[in-house]
């Protein structure tokens, strides 16, 4: 099968005080990290840039200008994908340490499994309180938790049809699941964290650095 991946590098960085996907992990920017390791796994990349920035990182078969919200984004790199592309992969920029292993693995779910989407997981380590303002109101249970990382593949058709009508989603998952498509869990990678705080960035060198 065809497979290809949406680079999402559209966002702001609020949180990260900059644009996380350009800050630099060891000399190399996040974004080129993450579309090398796609271009490697796939047969095309389309990487999603804030409006107005221009593209100088390693060869992509396009590059287009994101939208609003992350969705929108995604929807801006599923217009550039061919139509004839069967299993298309979504990948946060900000993620700048996914192996290979990781992109082959959930691609390995759709097409050989029958899944409609693969998304990595860890299990959560951590307890988990629901809160009501500043006090506890529930322990979860988090035995049935886990947290999910990029690269997310899908069968290009449902990723598609889950993006009609121009809904709004903290991933692509839960919009294919919300279409009622079939999502498994993979395992995911303890290194392959996202950029989200300045400090971030040092524990993504140092992990880097690790053999």
């Amino acid at each position: 099968m065809r497979t290809w991946t949406i680079v999402v590098a559209a966002g702001s960085g609020a949180r990260f005080g900059a644009s996380k996907q350009f800050a630099r992990v060891n000399g190399r920017r996040a974004v080129d990290r993450a579309v090398e390791v796609a271009a490697e796994a796939c047969d095309g990349v389309v990487v999603v840039l804030p409006a107005g920035e221009s593209w100088a990182g390693p060869p992509v078969a396009a590059h287009v200008p994101g939208g609003a919200s992350r969705s929108a984004s995604v929807r801006a790199g599923l217009a550039a994908v061919p139509a004839d592309v069967e299993v298309i992969l979504v990948h946060d920029a900000a993620r700048p340490l996914a192996r290979r292993e990781l992109f082959d693995r959930v691609v390995e779910a759709v097409v050989k499994g029958g899944a409609d989407g693969a998304v990595p997981a860890l299990p959560m380590t951590d307890t988990v309180k629901q809160v009501d303002g500043d006090h506890v109101a529930d322990t979860i249970d988090r035995s049935e938790l886990v947290v999910v990382q990029t690269p997310q593949a899908f069968r290009a058709d449902r990723l598609r049809a889950a993006h009609g009508g121009k809904p709004d989603g903290t991933d692509d998952a839960e919009l294919v699941e919300r279409a009622g498509g079939k999502v498994v869990v993979v395992d995911g990678e303890p290194t392959n964290i996202k950029l989200t705080q300045p400090t971030d960035l040092a524990v993504a060198e140092a992990l880097d650095r690790l053999p």
